[in-house]
């Protein structure tokens, strides 16, 4: 974990030690009338990851027409403050906290706090169909991000801080070297597409779950103005591979990382529905079908071959 991210973390808990300390005086367990199948909450999620989370919401309301899931949807930091907000049921992000940092959260907060990665995701490199940078290296990537590659190529980020392709990049990427100061920050994940789209020299890093899903009109038309890289597969120098659901699974592609839940419930409500949902056949088969890797199921690979 970067020093940063300890950082944030560490803040965060602090912050809901005070939290409670100022709340836990106003008497009374706090009644709650919602179930698994009935009722209202709210919830937050990385923006990196709207489509599939916006999916996993619609078949779940679709599924229990007697329940409303409102996703607020936070550059990942926020999302990490929210696990001090009571009234937010369940964070989603990329942020796994450790045994301690799991224990001071439900030490603060007396609930019952569980996580659980649910999928794996990619990280994934978007270019300008004009552009002939369609296979690099992770030393490549490495030089684009930080100014020194041998083409003026213009990192472009769903923010240039909080987020968790940001961190991600951050801490696994660069590894503690210092981003080009060119590097420009999108608000959202699909203007990082329209960005590069219009800009030949930008070479954009978004979630897969935006542009994996071949079987999503909107996504198809993203992929009709950009072009997805290829990186060198982390274990056959000189092979490059697409961030698809084999090579995520295996880790072929060299820049995957995980997709977690956090619910914080004191009793067995709507909370506990969904992510039991999330979990399941069902919300595993939506991960699937969106191309990520599901999490909690089990795939047999095998090898196959075409005849030309």
């Amino acid at each position: 974990m970067s020093r940063l991210r300890f950082v944030i973390l560490g803040s965060v808990l602090v912050m809901m030690v005070v939290v409670f300390s100022c709340s836990s005086g106003s008497g009374g367990a706090r009644q709650f009338t919602d179930t698994p199948k009935k009722g209202r909450i709210t919830i937050s999620a990385d923006e990196s990851f709207r489509p599939i989370v916006d999916a996993l919401v619609q078949v779940y309301e679709s599924n229990n027409d007697s329940t409303k899931i409102n996703v607020q949807y936070k550059p990942e930091s926020e999302c990490v403050a929210d696990l001090f907000n009571d009234s937010i049921r369940m964070v989603i992000s990329t942020v796994k906290l450790s045994d301690e940092q799991l224990q001071s959260v439900v030490d603060s907060l007396h609930l019952v706090v569980k996580q659980l990665p649910v999928a794996r995701d990619a990280v994934a490199v978007i270019v300008n169909p004009s552009s002939r940078d369609t296979l690099l290296s992770m030393e490549e990537i490495k030089m684009i991000l930080t100014g020194t590659y041998t083409k003026p190529l213009k990192p472009v980020l769903d923010g240039l801080s909080a987020t968790s392709t940001v961190r991600f990049l951050l801490d696994s990427v660069l590894k503690g070297q210092k981003m080009t100061s060119d590097a420009m920050g999108a608000n959202t994940s699909d203007s990082v597409i329209q960005f590069v789209a219009g800009n030949p020299n930008a070479i954009g890093f978004i979630g897969v779950s935006w542009i994996g899903n071949k079987d999503d009109a909107e996504q198809l038309s993203f992929l009709k103005k950009v072009k997805i890289v290829q990186l060198e597969s982390s274990d056959k120098p000189g092979r490059y591979v697409l961030p698809v659901q084999a090579n995520i699974y295996t880790k072929r592609y060299p820049m995957t990382r995980d997709l977690v839940y956090i619910l914080k419930e004191g009793h067995r409500g709507l909370g506990t529905g969904f992510a039991e949902f999330v979990a399941g056949e069902i919300g595993q088969l939506i991960f699937k079908r969106a191309y990520l890797m599901p999490g909690r199921r089990s795939f047999l690979i095998r090898p196959a071959q075409t005849k030309e």
